[in-house]
């Protein structure tokens, strides 16, 4: 992996556009907290039988052979599917979302990948609850990997290896909250960083 710390991204970049604007958006010394609309996330079909495409990610273009990475506070995160980190989209039905949601009762690390249909990884991550965390997602050859660690953390673990043959895309944070109202998450840090060297140190 790339262990150097890359050129930040301005969460008010004019370039960068909301899938879906949220309630609200506060910007405070180069962090950005947003207030998440209820019922917004993404899912499509697989299990639950339903579509959701209104989740809030602000996107920039993902740039060829790099990486890029999220750190988000957690805290306030204790109702079911709030969720916050990554996402990765090339068009409605090819997209990723990465990152902790709270599920059954727990932080759950994970990642829905969608090609057409959804599915869903996830395992539970009880020292993410109430942390700010970094999610990572880097180009390797195909694929793309997913890796997440504690912001207080040097030790980075591996979440997802996902096939992603697709030259264009759009990458940046996001934040859903499927059964509520008032959701805020609080985003620290967005940057591009060079994309991992192998699969495993």
């Amino acid at each position: 992996m790339s262990t150097g710390r890359g050129r930040r991204l301005a969460f008010d970049d004019p370039a960068a556009t909301w899938t879906r604007d949220p309630v609200g958006i506060s910007h405070h010394d180069s962090r950005m907290t947003v207030e998440a609309a209820e019922a917004s996330d993404w899912w499509r079909d697989t299990a639950y039988g339903f579509r959701h495409d209104n989740g809030h990610a602000l996107l920039l273009p993902w740039e060829a052979d790099t990486a890029v990475e999220v750190a988000v506070d957690l805290t306030g995160f204790t109702e079911e599917f709030d969720q916050a980190g990554l996402f990765i989209v090339v068009n409605d039905s090819t997209w990723v979302k990465a990152g902790v949601e709270f599920a059954d009762g727990h932080p759950q690390l994970g990642a829905v990948v969608t090609n057409g249909s959804s599915d869903w990884s996830t395992g539970r991550w009880e020292d993410a609850a109430s942390a700010v965390v970094r999610i990572r997602a880097s180009r390797f050859a195909d694929a793309i990997v997913i890796r997440a660690r504690l912001e207080s953390d040097t030790d980075w673990r591996l979440v997802r290896v996902a096939r992603f043959p697709h030259a264009d895309a759009r990458i940046g944070p996001m934040v859903c909250a499927p059964s509520r109202p008032g959701l805020r998450a609080t985003f620290t840090d967005w940057r591009v960083t060079a994309p991992d060297a192998a699969l495993h140190d």
